[in-house]
C-alpha cells in the first residue's frame, strides 16, 4: 500500500511539475510576443521626445487662439456664477465620460476650496449618484437622467453648468431644456461647434 501511494505521490509530482512547466512557457511566450509587438511599433511611432514636444506646441498654439475668443465668454460666465451665488442661487453640473469628472471636479472645487481658503459654495454634479442615475435611466430612459433632476433641484437663478466634447448627447441637451422650463442660467463648455446642443441655447446663455 505505501509502495503504491508513494507511487501515485510521484506521478502526481510529475504531472504537476509538467503542468508548471508548460504555464511558464506559455507564460514566457506570451511575454515574448508582446515584447515584439511592442519594438515593432516603437519602430514605426516617431521618436517620443519629438511626439511630446509636438503636444506642447500643439497646446500653446490652441491657447493662443482660445486667448482671443473665450476671454470674452469666460469672463461673462464667472460674473454669472457670482452674480448667482450672491443672489442665493446655486450651481448644478453635468457631463459623460470625461465630461463627468469636469462636471464632479468643478463641484468639489466649489464646495470645498480652490486657490485660496473661502467658505464652501453652494454646487451639485448631478451624474454624481449612481443610485438616483441608474433609477431614472431604468425607468424614464437615459436621455432623462439629469433633465429630471435639474427639474426636481433647479430653481430660477440657479446655474446650469453642462459640458459636451460633441454637444450631440441627448442626456445633456434635455438638462437645458428642463433648466429653461426652471429659469435656470446656463454655461455650456463645448467643442467644436457646439452640435445640437449649442442650437438649443438662448442668447442670453453663455457657452
Amino acid at each position: 500500500r505505501r509502495t503504491a501511494r508513494r507511487a501515485r505521490s510521484g506521478s502526481a509530482r510529475t504531472l504537476d511539475t509538467r503542468r508548471l512547466r508548460r504555464l511558464r512557457s506559455t507564460r514566457d511566450n506570451r511575454h515574448a510576443k508582446l515584447i515584439r509587438l511592442h519594438r515593432h511599433r516603437t519602430r514605426l511611432t516617431v521618436d517620443p521626445i519629438e511626439r511630446v514636444t509636438s503636444l506642447f506646441t500643439e497646446s500653446m498654439q490652441v491657447n493662443a487662439e482660445a486667448l482671443e475668443t473665450q476671454t470674452g465668454p469666460i469672463v461673462m460666465a464667472a460674473e454669472l456664477i457670482v452674480s448667482s451665488l450672491l443672489g442665493g442661487g446655486k450651481m448644478l453640473s453635468c457631463g459623460n465620460g470625461c465630461s463627468a469628472a469636469d462636471a464632479q471636479y468643478f463641484a468639489a472645487q466649489m464646495l470645498h476650496r480652490f486657490e485660496r481658503e473661502r467658505p464652501g459654495l453652494p454646487a451639485i454634479a448631478l451624474n454624481s449618484d449612481a443610485a438616483t442615475l441608474t433609477a431614472i435611466a431604468v425607468d424614464e430612459g437615459f436621455s432623462a437622467i439629469f433633465a429630471k433632476q435639474v427639474s426636481a433641484l433647479g430653481h430660477p437663478g440657479d446655474v446650469l453648468l453642462t459640458l459636451s466634447v460633441h454637444g450631440t448627447a441627448s442626456n445633456t441637451i434635455a438638462a437645458i431644456k428642463a433648466a429653461e422650463e426652471r429659469q435656470m442660467q446656463i454655461i455650456a463648455l463645448t467643442g467644436g461647434d457646439g452640435g445640437d446642443l449649442a442650437r438649443e441655447l438662448r442668447s442670453s446663455d453663455i457657452e
